[in-house]
């Protein structure tokens, strides 16, 4: 059996080798259709001329497609580290940012204490206490937040202190109403009091000297004890006579034995007369200032000289 295929083997060997031998070669072109063998008979030259130029195409075409599959990886690989170095930077930029928004907000949050601080200092010294809806500054029961740590090295801290920085934020804000309400109590007071202690009496409305004071005294017209309801201040007659407080004018005009009348309204339940007086300068309903000159001094109605009562 071994012999048989090893003769054949031989037998087919010596049959490639003439056939390779030869200076041409023949195709026989098969059909299963039923057709007629086509034959072809082509030269070695040729066919080694076709080889080698199959051959070539095919090494260039290698070499090509190397040369592209380098060129693209090596683009793809700059273009790639370029997006990671911009995305690097605008990550280092983002940081800087968040440090300083954290920084700012220390600043913000300092600021606010300290003009918290400064508000309870002028209410102490204003003697006005603070509505107790307002007594926190961070809210009711709060207290104080701690600073934003800005100085984060890793993206998790990043993280945790952008958190912090939003809740913190939140805080500021209702600190920030909280010390608008405050501010706004104390100016509401301090113009109360400013318009308390501008409208209280506080001068004398002329200059001279004290001719009678307020309380029980005899009386120079009748010689009898009486009580007189007033202070008078004698001087010359035309002497200006001036507003002791800001008010409004609620009369002007003679009145019996007080003679020529001023009458103040002070408002916070005081009122001030001022009588006798020779000349009025002033009309109902008119509004004035402490120190204004309402009128000269002179002895209308019941008087022993020129004063003002």
């Amino acid at each position: 059996m071994l012999k048989i295929f090893a003769d054949r083997l031989k037998q087919a060997f010596f049959a490639v080798k003439k056939i390779i031998g030869r200076r041409k070669i023949t195709f026989f072109i098969l059909s299963y259709t039923g057709s007629t063998v086509k034959q072809i008979t082509l030269s070695r030259r040729f066919l080694g001329t076709i080889s080698a130029c199959v051959t070539v195409f095919v090494i260039l075409s290698a070499f090509v497609s190397y040369d592209y599959y380098t060129i693209k990886t090596t683009f793809n690989k700059q273009k790639l580290e370029s997006k990671i170095a911009n995305q690097k930077d605008e990550i280092v930029t983002q940081r800087r940012q968040i440090q300083k928004f954290s920084n700012e907000i220390n600043t913000l949050k300092s600021t606010l204490v300290e003009l918290n601080n400064f508000e309870k200092k002028i209410r102490i010294i204003a003697n006005i206490e603070k509505p107790a809806e307002d007594d926190s500054l961070f809210g009711v029961g709060g207290s104080n937040t701690e600073d934003l740590d800005s100085q984060a090295p890793s993206a998790e801290n990043q993280n945790g202190l952008m958190r912090e920085m939003h809740s913190q934020t939140r805080q500021l804000t209702l600190a920030s109403i909280n010390q608008k309400s405050g501010l706004e109590s104390l100016y509401n007071e301090l113009v109360r009091q400013r318009n308390l202690l501008s409208s209280t009496p506080s001068i004398r409305p002329a200059t001279g000297w004290i001719s009678s004071r307020f309380g029980y005294r005899k009386s120079p017209f009748t010689g009898l004890r009486e009580f007189h309801k007033g202070l008078d201040i004698a001087n010359r007659e035309g002497t200006p006579i001036i507003a002791t407080g800001d008010g409004t004018i609620t009369f002007a005009g003679s009145k019996g034995f007080l003679g020529k009348l001023v009458v103040i309204n002070h408002g916070h339940g005081m009122i001030t007369r001022y009588a006798h007086l020779q000349k009025i300068l002033v009309k109902r309903k008119e509004n004035v200032k402490r120190g204004d000159t309402i009128g000269y001094m002179g002895n209308s109605g019941r008087g022993t000289g020129p004063h003002v009562h």
